[in-house]
């Protein structure tokens, strides 16, 4: 379970470790900064994971509702990821994200790094939006 202290708001057990991810070298510019668009990957993907379970099966991104980097991710740090459901609709899911990073792998020196609101869309084999099932709403 996260720490209740990573969160500013809300129920800490509604949150889940969505993914874990080291930013790498790669990942950079030519000024050696992680690129903002690496972390929204990320975020993004984060937020799926949790989205498909609460629709029970395959989602879409439809809108980035907020993305904001509070501090910067350096080479090296160890990005924690953490999602829940905010919304349950007919269709979509709304999901808030909140992203944190280990310096030098310290688990003591965590900065939070980002924070974002995410909406998928339920989509069936065709692509096309479907219901979410009632029995899913209630969870």
């Amino acid at each position: 379970m996260p720490d209740p202290n990573l969160f500013d708001e809300g129920d800490p057990s509604q949150w889940r470790l969505a993914i874990r991810v080291l930013a790498m070298p790669a990942d950079t510019n030519a000024a050696g900064d992680i690129f903002g668009g690496w972390l929204m990957s990320q975020a993004d993907i984060a937020g799926a994971t949790v989205a498909v379970q609460a629709a029970a099966g395959r989602v879409v991104t439809i809108a980035v509702n907020e993305f904001r980097f509070v501090s910067p991710v350096a080479v090296g740090d160890l990005v924690d990821i953490y999602a829940r459901v905010q919304r349950l609709g007919t269709t979509s899911v709304s999901v808030e994200i909140r992203a944190w990073a280990r310096r030098e792998m310290d688990p003591e020196s965590r900065h939070h790094v980002a924070v974002a609101n995410i909406t998928y869309v339920a989509v069936g084999a065709d692509g096309r939006p479907r219901p979410i099932g009632a029995s899913r709403k209630k969870q």
